[in-house]
């Protein structure tokens, strides 16, 4: 059986090895891509992006894959987003009052919360998956599985139906979007251990 090809997003933004790894482990064969002219025509793309959100929309911008990324999920060709590469798919981040993709109608804003809660949000982590259950979600519970965050950043919308999953600290916040073929989470599954390598796994048997 032919392993599905995954072109993972790097607009050289940092190592994404354990991004990479995982969803080999997962059973996918992985091309690291620089330009949207190495992406090709692959089964899937993936967007982990990293760091703060001016550099990656400036990097996007810089290498063509702002324009790419968009067209790809107008197409409802199958695509993950990770941590900043949900936040990118929205209108516009508070930091650096940067605007985004627009994929979704929405903000990116900095968790207000009081001085009992850290921030960054960091470490584990339990979603609750919502709207109607997806492939993607086959061995996961639906309200108790724990996952990896690392953020100061989540995102508001007011488009519910697009809202997968959503997690409490200090107030209930987006954790997951889907639409169509497009899944996007503000948690790492590369960090989650055997739930996040599930969902890996469960998206790429669907290709």
């Amino acid at each position: 059986m032919t392993q599905p090809d995954i072109a993972v997003i790097d607009p050289g933004m940092g190592n994404l090895r354990s991004v990479c790894k995982a969803w080999e482990h997962a059973g996918a064969a992985v091309r690291l891509c620089d330009s949207p002219e190495a992406v090709g025509q692959p089964d899937a793309v993936v967007f982990p992006g990293q760091g703060g959100m001016p550099h990656c929309m400036e990097a996007l911008r810089a290498t063509g894959f702002d324009s790419f990324l968009k067209d790809w999920i107008a197409a409802d060709k199958p695509f993950f987003g990770i941590c900043l590469g949900l936040q990118a798919l929205f209108e516009v981040s508070e930091e650096g009052e940067t605007p985004a993709l627009g994929v979704f109608p929405g903000q990116v804003v900095r968790f207000r919360l009081g001085t009992e809660y850290k921030i960054p949000h960091m470490g584990w982590n339990t979603v609750t998956f919502q709207g109607e259950p997806t492939p993607a979600e086959a061995g996961l519970s639906r309200s108790e599985d724990q996952f990896y965050f690392v953020h100061s950043y989540h995102v508001e919308t007011p488009e519910a139906s697009i809202v997968w999953g959503e997690t409490e600290y200090g107030y209930r916040f987006v954790s997951a979007v889907r639409r169509g073929r497009c899944f996007a989470t503000q948690f790492h599954p590369e960090k989650s251990q055997a739930k996040g390598l599930q969902l890996y796994r469960n998206f790429v048997e669907s290709l």
